[in-house]
């Protein structure tokens, strides 16, 4: 049986109404879009909720507060994962989706729209063209990490406002010794299995690093 927003509440039990109603729409909006322009599979489209929304919000249980006016950009985002969920969970919070694919972002901007965030900008551009900083760069596995650093090395804003430096929080699963050994980074590898339960997650992590 496929989750239903329920496993939201559970791992995420202070949220507000507004954002209960948010989460909640994502079931209706995510196969509206997705019927017009496939950004997500026909078989995971099933399990929106754990594949998804939560795999996404597995940066939220590594970095549980930001401040407000942080400011986060999600490169390569798709339909909008990790920015979406990210995005309703912090809504103090400016969110920058960007893909270099436009039929996605048009997705990405009809969500958002339609669940009434206020707090996402979404651009058809390559990361590579952004000329703004920012605090925090996440995604979800575009791209091996030494090629992921390469784009958006220049990115990031030099003061650090929140609770740890600035830096990448890229969402990824496997055996990544040899990934990370070759990005010749300092990365923090945290196991999403350590926050959630489900077997989805065994092989999954949040991977940081400070820039």
């Amino acid at each position: 049986m496929n989750p239903t927003v329920d496993i939201i509440f559970k791992y995420f039990p202070n949220l507000s109404e507004k954002q209960k109603e948010q989460f909640t729409k994502l079931a209706e909006v995510y196969p509206f879009w997705n019927d017009q322009i496939n950004v997500i599979s026909r078989k995971d489209i099933e399990s929106l909720y754990l594949k998804h929304v939560l795999h996404s919000l597995g940066i939220a249980k590594f970095v549980t507060e930001l401040k407000p006016g942080t400011r986060i950009l999600d490169v390569g985002t798709g339909g909008g994962f990790p920015g979406i969920p990210l995005a309703i969970l912090f809504p103090e919070v400016q969110f920058h989706l960007v893909d270099s694919i436009g039929k996605k972002i048009k997705v990405v901007r009809g969500v958002a729209e339609a669940i009434g965030l206020t707090n996402v900008e979404a651009d058809h551009m390559r990361a590579e063209q952004i000329d703004y900083k920012y605090d925090f760069i996440v995604s979800r596995a575009v791209t091996r990490l030494a090629e992921f650093t390469s784009w958006i090395r220049n990115k990031f804003e030099k003061q650090d406002k929140n609770g740890i430096p600035n830096g990448i929080l890229y969402l990824k699963g496997g055996d990544l010794k040899e990934e990370i050994k070759e990005s010749r980074l300092k990365v923090e590898l945290h196991p999403l299995s350590s926050y959630f339960e489900e077997d989805f997650f065994e092989t999954k992590y949040v991977l940081y690093t400070p820039m």
